[in-house]
């Protein structure tokens, strides 16, 4: 297969695996969202949408948020982990949003990555997910699978969003990288991966990843 032939193949298989995509992280707009893929960091999706909303239930919004203390945050975030670092820019971007942006998520890149905790992944999620522009937020299981798929180097995840956003029609970015999320979730995990249930990687995949699976279940 060409690059273009694997392209066209992953994007038909994943809108036959997931002709409905859901978002997974809970949220209610702009700003929820923010604080939940901010505490997404080296947590898993299941845990933050278990500590948002002992969260918003205090505060689901900038001005209420600045009414708690950075310590009060860090004490309800603490599962989700790095709760020191996380607490301090919730608080701190929801400051500079009341203060620059009349208590509102701006819809840029620029005016996004400038805040506190908040980089390029993050605003990319939010630019997509919550305004609708096209983006290719890449996490480990799109950096893994793009990999996999032999539609990436993968050296690093910039690299790798690259690739994506070179292959993939731009307007297919936003419900596509949460389908390969899903699937990687699904079918192409880490850990306890199984080459008969990962379709794609069986048909299009990179040949030493491939090589590397005969010889673990080889041993």
């Amino acid at each position: 297969m060409t690059k273009k032939e694997r392209a066209t193949f992953v994007i038909n298989t994943l809108n036959e695996l997931y002709p409905s995509i859901p978002v997974p992280l809970d949220h209610k707009d702009a700003y929820t969202l923010l604080v939940a893929v901010l505490l997404s960091a080296q947590c898993t999706d299941v845990r933050v949408n278990q500590i948002t909303p002992l969260l918003f239930a205090k505060a689901d919004n900038p001005y209420d948020m600045v009414k708690m203390s950075v310590e009060e945050i860090k004490e309800i975030i603490r599962p989700c982990g790095l709760s020191p670092m996380k607490s301090k820019g919730i608080y701190g971007l929801s400051q500079i949003l009341i203060e620059k942006y009349n208590g509102e998520v701006p819809q840029s890149f620029e005016a996004l990555e400038a805040l506190p905790a908040v980089g390029h992944k993050t605003a990319s999620v939010v630019m997509s997910q919550a305004f609708g522009v096209p983006a290719f937020p890449v996490d480990t299981h799109i950096h893994r699978l793009m990999y996999r798929w032999n539609l990436s180097d993968g050296k690093n995840v910039v690299q790798t969003e690259k690739d994506a956003k070179a292959i993939f029609p731009r307007e297919l970015w936003n419900d596509l990288h949460l389908q390969i999320i899903w699937y990687g979730r699904e079918y192409s995990p880490a850990r306890g991966w199984s080459l008969e249930k990962d379709i794609i990687t069986r048909t299009i995949g990179r040949k030493e990843v491939l090589k590397e699976f005969d010889k673990k279940i080889s041993r």
